[in-house]
């Protein structure tokens, strides 16, 4: 089939009887429903996108020649990885960034899985099954142009507890047939749920010691399959929003849910991982993180060029040129510039990771990532304080057009740059979108932790940079050096 449309992609959702609860709303219809109608045709514009831009964003199949996206494509050079690029950057556009788990995202991730297949194979090929079955998938999800959702994380239960053996509320193997597992428990978060064909289970993090075999899976499962139940949380879309009035949450809430396994049977040529905790705990390590992250770094530096752009309007209406704002705009921009600069020189050093498979190189990528996460909340809070009170003091659709109240919305909403009222009611509707309703709320949250807490991330930094004590990298020693030299008597 190759690359579907949106039309084509609306009615695959349609035809998936879910059991989805948003709210006091058992969902039968995700693309009719008033919370999600309006995401799920905006991930059909992402469909669209890819035809209306397909010098950008479609590519050959390998073996069929049938269109496909090129976030597909198990990139084998630098030319590959600068070629993805382009087709990442005009998806995330669509969304400026507000979209984390935009089908390319998971197409991305498994490029990068079944270009190091052998990692899912183990070193003694003793998970060579599930390795096919991930191969054949992955084939699967390229010529069906499927949407994916993933989830990745156990609920947090005790956190005094280090270990999870016999715990029934982590997702877990009950018990096997010859032909499938059977798995129960739960799992957080699945990311556009409602607007997904398929979800993904794999490892978030490793196991802890002792006898987890039990929790140690990996599997693909269609979203209406028996005993699946998504919670989805508080909607930020609501039935009576105007696009002028919520020019972001009308279209971009991509949801997030609760997973519960009720006795849920998966196929096994469905199963990655089949209680292996060998390879659960080391499969991520070399093909998903410098793989992914090109696309998750395009979508932030997304988010930060449009903030960017937000403030600097904002700043032109008002006249305002103070120093504080200059110095606002300033940092912004710093953001910007940094995240664009790191993601080109890991694109710049894509390098073969084995298996004649190139990723970007992950040396500016780690710093990048635990930063992200406190830039982003900090733009946010710049708009914040930039809007100020004009924020929640924008006149809605229908005050503007309201024949007495718009002559006086006219008059006293006026601008330094001659900015009709209902633009500046428009573009701080927009921004107040971004930064302070459900909405921007959510995403605040979401760009804290995502991929991860700003302390993990940094833990993570600092154990590459260190390397094991037997195999300092050339970077540290060169510190070492540094102090060294200093300490050195003169000569």
């Amino acid at each position: 089939m190759g690359a579907r449309t949106g039309e084509e992609y609306l009615n695959g959702l349609k035809a998936s009887k879910r059991t989805m609860w948003l709210g006091p709303d058992k969902v039968d219809d995700v693309t009719a429903h008033p919370a999600t109608a309006g995401a799920a045709r905006q991930m059909a514009r992402v469909f669209d996108a890819q035809h209306r831009h397909a010098e950008d964003c479609l590519m050959p199949d390998p073996e069929t020649g049938e269109p496909i996206n090129v976030s597909h494509r198990i990139p084998r050079s630098k030319e590959d990885i600068q070629r993805r690029r382009r087709g990442l950057e005009r998806i995330s556009a669509l969304s400026v960034g507000l979209m984390g788990r935009t089908p390319d995202y998971k197409n991305v991730t498994f490029a990068g899985f079944a270009g190091r297949v052998r990692d899912w194979a183990g070193a003694d090929d003793q998970n060579r099954h599930g390795a096919a079955n991930l191969v054949e998938f992955q084939k699967r999800l390229r010529r069906q142009d499927l949407a994916l959702t993933h989830t990745l994380v156990h609920p947090t239960v005790d956190k005094s507890r280090k270990d999870i053996a016999g715990d029934h509320v982590p997702l877990h193997k009950v018990r096997e047939t010859s032909d499938a597992i059977v798995v129960s428990g739960a799992r957080i978060l699945a990311t556009s749920a409602p607007f997904a064909d398929e979800m993904l289970v794999y490892p978030g993090s490793p196991l802890p010691e002792g006898e987890v075999s039990a929790y140690a899976l990996s599997f693909v499962i269609p979203m209406d399959s028996p005993g699946l139940t998504f919670l989805c949380r508080d909607s930020a879309a609501s039935p009576d929003d105007d696009h002028f009035d919520r020019p972001l949450s009308t279209r971009f809430d991509e949801q997030d849910a609760f997973v519960i396994f009720d006795n849920v049977e998966i196929p096994k040529e469905r199963v990655f991982i089949n209680s292996m905790p060998e390879i659960y705990n080391t499969v991520m390590r070399t093909s998903w993180w410098p793989n992914i992250m090109q696309q998750t770094t395009i979508r932030a530096l997304t988010k930060l060029e449009f903030a960017f752009g937000l403030a600097t309007r904002i700043a032109e209406i008002n006249g305002d040129r103070s120093e504080m704002t200059v110095d606002a705009l300033g940092e912004i921009l710093s953001y910007v510039e940094l995240t664009r600069s790191g993601l080109r020189l890991a694109e710049l050093n894509a390098r073969d990771y084995g298996d004649g498979v190139f990723f970007p190189d992950d040396t500016p990528l780690h710093p990048l990532r635990a930063t992200l996460t406190l830039w982003i909340p900090r733009v946010c809070e710049i708009l914040t304080l930039m809007g100020s009170h004009n924020l929640i003091a924008a006149p809605s659709r229908a005050m503007l057009d309201d024949a007495e109240l718009r002559p006086l919305i006219d008059t006293y909403l006026a601008t330094a740059d001659g900015t009709s009222a209902e633009d500046r009611a428009a573009l701080y509707r927009l921004a107040w979108d971004f930064v302070g309703t459900t909405l921007g709320g959510r995403n605040g949250l979401y760009e804290r932790f995502y991929l991860g807490s700003t302390g993990r991330n940094r833990k993570i930094l600092h154990d590459v940079a260190m390397g094991a004590p037997d195999k300092r990298p050339p970077f540290y020693q060169h510190c070492q050096d540094l102090v060294q030299g200093m300490l050195a008597r003169p000569d």
